[in-house]
């Protein structure tokens, strides 16, 4: 991130008075209004006074709660979650690893001391007073803003593990990656291995993930990697779109990769070491060079609990483009396949709720648009392998269904589903099912 300079400022710049002003109301203190400037001899101790004081607060300790200048060249607030020598810097030279308190953990960042504003540094607070002081300065969309970027997906996790979870993950260990033809900045920590810590770069082969420090490596490795595609049975292919179905049994390093890299991109996944226990689902672009992972889905072999999808990622570079809106499609087209309901495995990410939803409130407003006479909660739920409970919840937050005489009962009236879909958003790209050649796992002997 570059730096700004700053406009000069008086005690960088020189002035001048004039002497018969000055002689003449000697007995009066100058005002600003008389455009008066005070000589450099007169601001030096004021000069002085500044420097010894920000000098005082240097190095910043971890917990500072200070403004940031970022990308948008705005400063905004953030806290100083670590920070590390620069090397060959004075004493008080350090970099400093901050969270933006307004976003998402992904925007955590390393800067330098010139992208912050020392006046502004704030003394150590009660973090439970400071968030009920900053939730009443919050508007209502402020605050939901923030609702819906940094605390779903989190409501599962007990207050111990939160802490736990974002003091060893609380430094992202690897800046940028770069995969096939994009560089891409990464969001959050991922536990490569030890050897990795000091890279703050990594080059991923786009075809079986492997990961290398540097780039002559990378274009070792791809002079003799003869893969174009994931390491497994092609299952869907309409026009350029492909999906790759990978066991994680018989391409251990593949997944074990992929959820590495995954990792880099999902605050909350669960990395899987033993891999075995699932299969996990590739969409890739296709042209003459091969197929280009966008991004995947992973579900379990066997699921107690109804799963049909263990964690979801599309890439950045691929984002709003409606990938994920397929994704999520494409794993209950296997679910109907299966002949079973299907709901996601919690705590989703931010992201991947706000998809969810917006997938449940298309797909069910459809059928009910659609559907003559009454409909129940059953009924959806056999027709989109969509579970109950999901189907219940998605229509009870847009106020479609009223409890009467013991029973749910949908209300669904015309205007306000034509309001909620259009509130919804446009769908992703479909799912083509007559192109779809698949056996379910368990049937796959």
């Amino acid at each position: 991130m570059g730096s700004i300079r700053s406009p000069p400022s008086a005690e960088n710049g020189s002035a001048t008075t004039n002497p018969a002003t000055a002689t003449c109301d000697a007995d009066r203190r100058p005002q600003a209004g008389d455009g008066y400037q005070p000589s450099a001899n007169e601001m030096t101790p004021e000069s002085e006074f500044m420097k010894k004081r920000k000098s005082s607060m240097l190095p910043l300790e971890v917990g500072t709660r200070v403004m940031c200048r970022w990308r948008d060249n705005k400063y905004h607030p953030v806290k100083v979650i670590e920070r590390r020598r620069v090397h060959c810097g004075g004493p008080n030279d350090y970099e400093y690893y901050v969270h933006y308190t307004e976003f998402n953990r992904r925007l955590d960042e390393w800067v330098k001391l010139d992208q912050l504003d020392l006046d502004s540094v704030e003394a150590v607070v009660d973090e439970k007073v400071e968030d009920k002081v900053t939730s009443l300065k919050m508007t209502r969309h402020q605050k939901r803003k923030i609702d819906e970027t940094h605390v779903e997906g989190h409501e599962e996790l007990d207050a111990a593990s939160l802490r736990e979870h974002e003091e060893f993950t609380k430094v992202k260990n690897i800046a940028t990656i770069e995969l096939g033809r994009y560089e891409i900045e990464t969001w959050y920590f991922s536990p490569f291995p030890p050897e990795y810590n000091d890279s703050l770069k990594l080059y991923f082969c786009e075809f079986c993930l492997n990961f290398m420090k540097c780039k002559e490596q990378l274009q070792r490795h791809m002079r003799k990697c003869d893969l174009k595609h994931p390491p497994g049975d092609e299952i869907y292919r309409s026009g350029t779109l492909s999906m790759f179905e990978v066991d994680g049994k018989k391409n251990k390093v593949y997944g074990q990769n992929l959820c590495y890299l995954a990792k880099l991109f999902l605050d909350h996944k669960t990395l899987y070491y033993d891999v075995d226990l699932f299969l996990f689902y590739i969409l890739c672009e296709c042209d003459d060079r091969g197929c280009h992972m966008v991004g995947y889905f992973s579900k379990e072999k066997h699921s107690e609990e109804s799963y049909n999808l263990a964690c979801i990622l599309t890439l950045p570079p691929y984002q709003r483009k409606g990938y994920g809106k397929f994704l999520i499609a494409f794993s209950y087209e296997l679910s109907k396949k299966e002949g079973k309901v299907g709901t996601p495995e919690r705590p989703l990410s931010d992201l991947g709720l706000l998809s969810y939803r917006g997938y449940w409130t298309r797909v069910l407003l459809d059928i009910l648009k659609k559907h003559k006479g009454n409909i129940s909660i059953k009924e959806l739920s056999d027709m989109t392998a969509i579970k109950a409970e999901d189907i219940l919840n998605t229509l009870q937050s847009l106020e479609l269904i009223q409890y009467r005489k013991g029973q749910h009962v949908i209300c669904a009236d015309p205007k306000v589903l034509d309001r909620h879909l259009k509130a919804a958003g446009r769908g992703g790209l479909e799912v083509d099912v007559s192109k779809l050649i698949w056996t379910p796992y368990k049937e796959q002997g």
